[in-house]
């Protein structure tokens, strides 16, 4: 019960929450979005007791075990990404070694019995992975930011960079906080010659009753000498995309939260054809799909989010990797796809479509559609 307490986290207090609420994102006691949240509870209710088919694999899906000798060598080309599941990504740029959201605990989950369980195993032992310059994350959700990964990362003396009041959870946690950095929109830190931009999401945050949106979400870009990559973290469609674009892209990966989506929460993730469309918008070249095929946090299919989003790509000729997890792949040579999942039934993007609100009156269907509704569109008062 303790563990699950501690978990829990702590939000920002005092002298911490006078300084992050000098953010312009930051209105009448609590982070807002851009544009205005609709949240369909309703809806979400009526699907939850509908449930889905094949919400979780029969078993659990192949992985690539990675060894510590596999980073002896640094990337030919520069850049790699190793998908370790979900939203833990190792990306190697320009010498520089960057973790996003590690999650190796065995839930996505405060408590040990209950929970989101994973499919499958880490594909890397964490005292294993190699030394990394900083961890990024991108909010405070279970499924990004584990308890159990936090306190074997703080014992090897690892940098934090987050989003404005996340840094709370990690003190509570025992970092020292002369190892954590937190950013605002639009703000970023150089790391090894490699600028972390915190750049605009659309989602919310909070690890327990009362706790909601007192700390930043935020999407990624890591920029240095020779590279780019974005890491979009968890969002709705949202205009900044081009704006992203515009000012730090274009990017040679996009790494695209493409599952765990629906139309009843839409604004808070954007499914597999905006994030198409999303990865047009910050000029991306090779696109990886995350936030699926490691927990069932949505009522689609296991396999849905990325059979969708290779339909949503092959008209604009993308170049799309999948690698299974542990996999990894360098985007300046981007491998054939290899399709490692089975193939079930899913739902087509015209039987259940997931458009997020407050872009344009028009239902942006095709992912240049998409683009082009929040291309230049100005961005709404700051709204929950």
């Amino acid at each position: 019960m303790f563990e699950m307490w501690t978990a829990f986290g702590q939000p920002p207090k005092g002298e911490h929450q006078a300084q992050i609420a000098t953010s312009p994102r930051f209105v009448d006691g609590r982070f807002r979005n851009a544009l205005t949240r609709h949240d369909q509870l309703w809806l979400a209710l009526k699907l939850w007791i509908k449930g889905g088919p094949n919400r979780s694999p029969e078993a659990p899906p192949p992985i690539e075990h990675r060894q510590p000798s596999d980073y002896a060598t640094p990337p030919a080309s520069g850049l790699r990404v190793t998908w370790f599941g979900h939203s833990s990504m190792l990306i190697e740029i320009d010498g520089v070694r960057v973790l996003t959201d590690p999650v190796w605990g065995p839930r996505a989950s405060p408590s040990r019995l209950a929970g989101p369980a994973r499919f499958h195993a880490p594909p890397m032992a964490l005292e294993d992975l190699p030394d990394v310059d900083a961890v990024v994350l991108s909010h405070d959700h279970y499924d990004h930011l584990d308890l159990p990964t936090i306190r074997v990362l703080r014992d090897r003396g690892v940098r934090f960079v987050t989003p404005l009041g996340v840094g709370a959870h990690l003190r509570y946690w025992g970092v020292p906080a002369e190892r954590i950095t937190e950013l605002d929109w639009w703000q970023h830190v150089e790391v090894g010659g490699v600028a972390l931009h915190c750049t605009p999401a659309r989602h919310f945050s909070g690890r327990f009753l009362g706790g909601t949106d007192q700390t930043l979400w935020s999407s990624w870009s890591l920029v240095g000498p020779r590279h780019r990559a974005f890491f979009s973290g968890d969002t709705g469609m949202h205009p900044d995309f081009a704006e992203i674009g515009r000012r730090l892209g274009p990017f040679d990966v996009t790494l695209m939260e493409s599952g765990a989506y629906s139309a009843a929460w839409a604004d808070v993730h954007m499914g597999p054809e905006q994030a198409v469309a999303a990865h047009l918008a910050v000029r991306g070249r090779v696109l990886m799909p995350v936030h699926w095929g490691t927990f069932n946090l949505a009522l689609h299919g296991w396999t849905e989010p990325v059979e969708r989003l290779l339909a949503a790509a092959a008209p604009h000729d993308i170049p799309v990797v999948v690698p299974k997890p542990g996999g990894w792949f360098e985007p300046d040579a981007p491998p054939a796809l290899v399709r490692w999942w089975p193939a079930l039934e899913w739902e087509r993007a015209a039987e259940a479509p997931v458009v997020s609100t407050g872009l344009t009156a028009a239902l942006p269907a095709p992912a240049e559609q998409a683009a082009s509704a929040f291309d230049g569109a100005p961005a709404a008062d700051t709204q929950p």
